[in-house]
């Protein structure tokens, strides 16, 4: 992939809440020009993406639009073939500090059918930082930390099997959190979980977002998380058609092309592996 240009707003985009000064941080994400395809059928026609430091970014869209594909470019699982991706202002071909970002992917369970604990499950999530090196105290610290956020203490040593769907949810969460990721990307984390879950979810955003952490979402509706949005970047047939204020109707039924059906993919790819779980 391409480097980018110096980090600039998209044209048409909104301020965030969170303004940064001259010579502040260089932003989380900036993606420029984005093209990409899935299986020959292209998906990304040119998206421009940025997400700054304490931001708050939800990606919308009706299905089929790239709202997946988009967050798989950021994460390097969807390879660029043409634009550019630069993470904390590194081009994409030399970031190396992949612990800096926690990731939870769209619909699936904790432990993918292995027999593992909660705890075993979150304890993934500290391996980019230590890849064969024995875990340390503070390591295991750090698990109980996440946990605790996500209100799953209490079911660490019981087996994932036994969870419910909001529990997996709430598992993987703490699997993206135990790591202190600076930059926190969730793909439909409220999907299909109830509405205590979705709570939990919103109250540990609000937290991550107070320590500095930036936030970029997939969802279908704002809900619990809607004081917390910064900005809406709305996709239509793997366009930008908004990047400013989320729009007053939000969810699928309200946004252009909604066909109103409700899959919990809109462009998977059965083959695709994000590098962070690799």
């Amino acid at each position: 992939m391409s480097s980018v240009i110096p980090d600039t707003v998209p044209t048409g985009s909104a301020p965030s809440r969170h303004p940064l000064p001259a010579g502040a941080a260089p932003a989380a994400v900036s993606l420029r020009d984005a093209v990409a395809s899935l299986e020959g059928r292209p998906v990304l026609r040119g998206i421009d993406l940025v997400v700054r430091p304490g931001e708050v970014v939800a990606l919308l869209g009706a299905n089929g639009s790239g709202k997946s594909t988009t967050v798989k470019t950021v994460i390097g699982s969807v390879p660029l073939e043409r634009g550019g991706l630069e993470l904390f202002g590194t081009p994409y071909a030399r970031f190396k500090e992949w612990h800096r970002i926690g990731y939870v992917p769209q619909r699936t369970t904790a432990a993918g059918g292995v027999p593992a604990t909660v705890r075993e499950v979150v304890s993934t999530g500290r391996l980019p930082q230590h890849r064969l090196l024995p875990f340390r105290r503070k390591d295991r610290e750090a698990v109980d930390r996440a946990l605790d956020a996500v209100g799953m203490l209490d079911r660490a040593e019981d087996g994932v099997a036994n969870l419910s769907g909001g529990q997996h949810q709430r598992v993987l969460i703490a699997r993206a959190l135990v790591g202190t990721p600076d930059l926190l990307i969730m793909d439909e984390p409220m999907a299909g979980v109830d509405m205590a879950s979705q709570q939990i979810l919103a109250d540990t955003l609000r937290r991550e977002v107070e320590r500095g952490a930036a936030v970029l979402l997939v969802l279908h509706e704002l809900g619990p998380l809607e004081p917390l949005i910064d900005r809406a970047v709305v996709l239509r047939d793997g366009c930008v058609s908004h990047d400013g204020p989320p729009p007053k109707e939000v969810g699928q039924h309200a946004l252009p092309g909604h066909d109103h059906v409700h899959p919990h993919s809109d462009d998977d790819h059965p083959n695709n592996t994000p590098r962070l779980l690799a």
